[in-house]
């Protein structure tokens, strides 16, 4: 599926695309490129195309994904050393993956996915989804910075000793004094924090708490769908008060209630009605590929986004405002909180 568009349109649109930084600020590939379970497929490789899964190196590329954020994600293990142990799997994964590949850079600041841009390469930013590798203490979220580790979520939907994710909701809960604790070290290291998987007691809390931006990497807008994961209006607003951004993600049952028969023009609903809410600064992307199911159509893969920025041109979008969503409104908090 490609979103149709005229002759001067679509000229139009892949110029921007072309010129854009894109961000995107979610995915889960890192877990396909490990040692699958008996009776699986063999695991990908970020360098080979494939027909399996959303992401590979050649189709970011051909998408146009300027910079990647790949997920560290452990899952419901508990914090014993079978979370750090996986934590430090994928992320020597993440590494030798790269290094592997000349055309794709690990990054760690605003300026390096600037950089890679003019060189013309693909980059990739390390995130912590779930905070079950640090075992509760925050020595280790120094070393995980150390390692290139720049954004952070407490919790992957269950209770760690750093806050309650949306498992944990019946609590309504607000942050112990270790996430307060951990929310200063993150400022003074200069790691994003993420809300997407809080509940949302500990969001608002953490909104009391935090006094520059954080981010919902990939949450959508809770007034069009009604899953847990997005965020109401509310929420939405205290994140563009904040000057936070929420990267959109491409999960059905996240754009649509049921997730049936959804397209690409549904998820950018979701960006009209986050820039009317609050303005064009506050929304971006934030796919969350090869963690979710089969994708939206016309984004069923990395190589579509460019359908992102067709959609956008094709409801009126100016220049600027395009290339804000594409990438820019991620920058400019990643500037601010990593330098």
């Amino acid at each position: 599926m490609k979103v149709e568009l005229s002759d001067a349109q679509e000229e139009r649109a892949m110029r921007l695309h072309k010129e854009a930084i894109v961000v995107d600020t979610h995915c889960d590939t890192l877990m396909q490129f490990l040692p699958q379970p008996w009776g699986s497929p063999p695991a990908r490789k970020l360098g080979e195309r494939s027909d399996r899964g959303h992401i590979d190196l050649p189709r970011m590329i051909e998408g146009g994904v300027t910079c990647q954020t790949f997920a560290v994600y452990t899952g419901r293990r508990a914090i014993v050393p079978e979370a750090p142990l996986m934590a430090m799997k994928m992320v020597d994964k993440f590494y030798t993956e790269i290094e592997a590949n000349p055309e794709i850079v690990a990054v760690t600041t605003h300026d390096e996915i600037v950089a890679a841009k003019k060189a013309g390469k693909v980059c990739g930013l390390l995130s912590l989804e779930g905070a079950e590798p640090l075992m509760g203490d925050i020595a280790l979220l120094r070393v995980y910075y150390r390692l290139g580790m720049r954004m952070l979520s407490f919790a992957w939907n269950y209770r760690t000793p750093f806050a309650d994710g949306l498992g944990a909701k019946r609590s309504e809960s607000k942050l112990p004094e270790l996430g307060v604790q951990a929310l200063e070290e993150m400022g003074r290291l200069g790691i994003v924090f993420d809300v997407s998987h809080l509940c949302d007691s500990v969001f608002w809390d953490v909104a009391d708490v935090m006094k520059g931006p954080f981010i919902a990497s990939h949450s959508n807008a809770r007034a069009l769908c009604s899953h847990a994961r997005n965020c109401t209006d509310d929420m939405i607003k205290a994140i563009a008060d904040h000057g936070g951004v929420l990267g959109m993600n491409y999960a059905p049952q996240f754009i649509v209630d049921g997730g049936e028969n959804v397209t690409v023009m549904d998820m950018v609903d979701h960006i009209d009605h986050i820039v009317k809410l609050v303005g064009p600064d506050h929304v971006g992307l934030g796919s969350d590929f090869d963690g979710i199911g089969p994708p939206p159509k016309g984004i069923e893969t990395v190589d579509q986004t460019p359908n992102v920025t067709r959609e956008l041109v094709k409801r009126g979008y100016s220049d600027e405002d395009i290339m804000k969503i594409l990438g820019g409104n991620h920058l400019r908090v990643f500037k601010e909180v990593i330098g």
